[in-house]
């Protein structure tokens, strides 16, 4: 079985409410779909959020690589088991202009594109997505499957009002863990987080993202207060160009680092390794390059005595929420996970099925063969931005 032609769409996702952060505010998510066809007539459907402050890539860039890269030799060789598959996976070559230091240049299309072809040569295969992890070498260490996930939260509003109604829906929604964003101009965060410690509860994980917010020099500061109220873990604290500052603040800030805008490849991750500047890596299928790629870094971590979550860009759809539920399905010691905020999140679910995630954050793992779940074709026809066929095999 082979792929015969790939399609991209550049399809704008509307969100119910402001996602507001140290970087960036955002209204909605131009995600980048893949429609992959096999020589059967067999689809599968990849996404990827690509996000300029993170990677530097941005939608339409990622129609540029796709239609400047050469992916033919991969595409065109027949796969009829799983490691097939991979080796196809691991051949994908993107063509990329740009000074792309770190590695992560062709980061989300390449999670789209995978993710397309995982989820076609599931559906022939009949079996689901997360069949592939026994079949990636490097994940032998780090596979477990699991019957169901437990997804954390994140409370994003600010305003004592606010806050305390997010915390209190939070809290009768029964989530265990808790993420909040500090380093948000013209916000009190110790004050902040103590109201939201206070109406969630002390038997909530707490944790903190600043998303890259502060000066090295000011961190142990900040964070002074803010270890009172037993956060468990502050994340990327700052900026990726002074990172490298963690490596003599981690003792003193008191409270594990995640990395997570510095963590976008395998460079970065052995660098953070290398030097010590974190305890944790916060792995996003669209930001480290899909799939696989989540599941070598995730086995690197472990294998280097860090932790992991797997987390997830907002807007994301239900084509990234499956694939990121077929991973953490399958993967043991996930520190923290994040995703499935589907019909929490988005105006309109693109996909026929709806996989948000259900009380107390818990979700089942998925058994339908690829990702289990379809795009709408009526919704991607009135919404697509843009759309691009690519002809891989005509024969």
């Amino acid at each position: 079985m082979r792929v015969t032609e790939l399609t991209a769409f550049l399809v704008p996702l509307p969100l119910k409410r402001e996602i507001k952060h140290a970087s960036f505010t955002r209204t909605e998510s131009i995600n980048l779909l893949i429609r992959c066809k096999l020589t059967n007539g067999t689809i599968g459907w990849g996404e990827g959020v690509p996000r300029p402050y993170v990677t530097g890539e941005t939608p339409e860039g990622c129609l540029q690589q796709l239609s400047q890269s050469d992916l033919q030799p991969a595409l065109t060789r027949p796969a009829s088991s799983w490691p097939d598959v991979v080796s196809i996976c691991d051949e994908l070559e993107f063509h990329n202009e740009a000074d792309d230091p770190r590695g992560c240049g062709s980061n989300s299309l390449r999670c789209a594109v995978e993710l397309s072809l995982l989820d076609a040569f599931g559906k022939h295969f009949g079996e689901p997505v997360s069949a592939v992890v026994p079949h990636v070498a490097e994940a032998a260490e780090i596979y477990l499957k699991q019957p169901r996930v437990r997804y954390s939260t994140t409370i994003t509003s600010s305003g004592a009002k606010s806050e305390r109604i997010s915390a209190l829906k939070m809290r009768a929604y029964g989530f265990a863990q808790c993420k909040i964003k500090v380093g948000v101009d013209g916000q009190d965060d110790p004050s902040r987080v103590a109201r939201i410690r206070r109406w969630i509860g002390g038997g909530v994980d707490l944790r903190l993202d600043a998303n890259e917010a502060w000066r090295p020099e000011e961190v142990i500061e900040k964070m002074r207060p803010l270890r009172e109220f037993g956060v468990t873990c502050i994340e990327q604290p700052v900026a990726h160009d002074e990172v490298d500052a963690l490596v003599s603040l981690r003792e003193s800030i008191g409270v594990p680092i995640m990395l997570d805008e510095s963590l976008t490849s395998r460079m970065d991750a052995e660098r953070a390794i290398e030097l010590g500047t974190c305890d944790l890596f916060n792995l996003r299928l669209s930001k480290c390059g899909g799939f696989l790629s989540c599941l070598r870094l995730a086995a690197l971590a472990r294998a280097s005595g860090l932790g992991y979550q797997l987390g997830c860009h907002p807007g994301e759809s239900g084509v990234l929420s499956a694939a990121g539920r077929h991973w953490a399905s399958s993967v043991r010691d996930i520190r923290y996970l994040e995703g499935s905020y589907d019909r929490h999140l988005l105006t309109t679910l693109p996909t026929q099925e709806d996989i948000t995630f259900r009380y107390g954050g818990w979700a089942p793992a998925l058994d339908s063969p690829g990702l289990g779940v379809t795009i709408r074709e009526d919704w991607l026809r009135q919404n697509a931005k843009t759309e691009r066929t690519f002809v891989v095999d005509a024969q």
